[in-house]
């Protein structure tokens, strides 16, 4: 059991003294630029599967 309270201890310790946290403007740009990427992602994810129901629609009217 004390290895159990050392090991909490000592998380604490190193969350609290030896994290370096970021900043309030360093995190609000790392979110803004996450919500752009995922934009991005989600945009591009449309436009490939508009493109392959159009290619397929094509190919299903030519066999039939």
């Amino acid at each position: 059991m004390s290895k159990v309270g050392t090991y909490i201890k000592e998380s604490y310790k190193e969350l609290t003294q030896k994290v370096s946290w970021p900043s309030w403007a360093q995190l609000q740009s790392s979110a803004a630029v996450v919500m752009v990427a995922t934009v991005v992602i989600a945009a591009l994810v449309f436009v490939m599967d508009l493109a392959f129901k159009n290619l397929m629609t094509g190919i299903y009217r030519l066999l039939q």
